[in-house]
């Protein structure tokens, strides 16, 4: 599925993401994100292989993605997406990406990552629906 232009103009603002993945006992396990776009795929970067994330994802790829807006809603609703998909795990990036990612969450010329840290891991997600709050088409 190609990302709409208004969902992608939310992610590049540096809203903080919630994943869920599914635990191997079926329960949600929820995290929050730094999140990018790399072609048409969700991109988070992590140093560490023994992130429960990495795992869940490994053994069942469904994921779910959701970013609010941070902006008044109607109603009260703060507007916000959510993304059901599929993700991947690859070795090695999630260091660079980091260092990327800080720039847009934590400002410009942040140094983030250690220039020792580990090469890590990349989660790319890809969108299956786009729902949620909000005008996302």
């Amino acid at each position: 599925m190609i990302i709409p232009a208004a969902v992608r103009a939310l992610i590049e603002e540096g809203r903080l993401a919630h994943l869920v993945t599914i635990e191997p006992d079926g329960s949600p396990q929820v995290t929050g994100i730094w999140v990018g776009l790399e072609d048409n795929e969700i991109v988070s970067g992590h140093l560490r292989e023994t992130q429960r994330k990495l795992a869940n994802i490994r053994r069942d790829p469904r994921v779910a993605l959701s970013i609010a807006t941070g902006h008044p809603g109607p109603h009260g609703m703060e507007p916000s997406v959510v993304i059901p998909g599929r993700a991947r795990v690859t070795a090695g990036g999630g260091a660079d990406l980091l260092r990327q990612l800080a720039q847009v969450y934590l400002g410009p010329d942040v140094d983030f990552v250690p220039a020792n840290a580990p090469d890590g891991f990349v989660t790319r997600i890809g969108a299956e629906r786009i729902g949620g709050n909000g005008n996302w088409n």
